[in-house]
């Protein structure tokens, strides 16, 4: 079997190869929320204000680092707890499209969404937290279920917002803690790579007899 052949197979809703890539994938985020956990715990008893060193400082031109560091990086410990679990469910069904697909999709979400915040945020204020990666992979799943016709992919949207539609709220300004810009930008850089990396058919050849 091709290579393509094996990504549409996993593609395929309902087809042995999507339950394996669906699997795959969330054994791989299982793994990857709990260093999130271990850079929290570093941060919080060995006291190394990493919030502060590595947040994203909006119009500082030392915080520009934050575009990259941030998002690995919680106010505290509720914030990480609020954040793993659509983290987890969100990046199952992005990754199960494809590694590559995966990981440009995450590196550019979170530099629309970085680069956003520190252009638009407030200029006395601390931004940090995977939340931009998270509604970053929802306007993903979203737009990929447009483009590439996937009703599955925007099934997984519709229970996620059943399951956590008051924060989408989170993407309008408000007075509150919450950086709606990063989830804003985030949506829309989610929106961008779904367009970007979508998956393309092969070029078909013909051969004469």
């Amino acid at each position: 079997m091709s290579y393509y052949a094996d990504q549409d197979a996993a593609g395929r809703f309902g087809t042995d190869a999507f339950y394996a890539a669906i699997g795959r994938a969330f054994v791989a985020m299982c793994a990857v929320v709990p260093l999130l956990f271990v850079i929290e715990a570093l941060d919080v008893f060995l006291r190394l204000g990493l919030d502060y060193s590595l947040g994203i400082l909006p119009y500082h031109v030392e915080g520009l680092d934050g575009i990259v560091f941030a998002h690995f990086l919680h106010a505290d410990w509720d914030h990480l707890y609020g954040n793993s679990i659509p983290l987890i469910l969100l990046g199952t069904f992005v990754l199960a499209a494809g590694g590559k697909r995966f990981i440009w999709s995450t590196a550019l979400i979170m530099a629309v969404s970085g680069v956003g915040v520190w252009f638009t945020g407030s200029p006395d204020t601390v931004v940090v937290g995977a939340s931009g990666v998270i509604f970053g992979y929802l306007g993903l799943l979203f737009t990929r279920g447009i483009v590439e016709r996937s009703w599955w992919n925007l099934g997984v949207v519709l229970l996620i917002g059943l399951l956590y539609g008051w924060s989408l709220l989170g993407i309008l300004p408000t007075n509150s803690s919450i950086s709606w810009q990063g989830h804003l930008f985030g949506l829309i850089g989610g929106a961008v790579a779904a367009i970007l990396f979508r998956r393309r058919s092969p070029a078909v050849g013909h051969v004469a007899d």
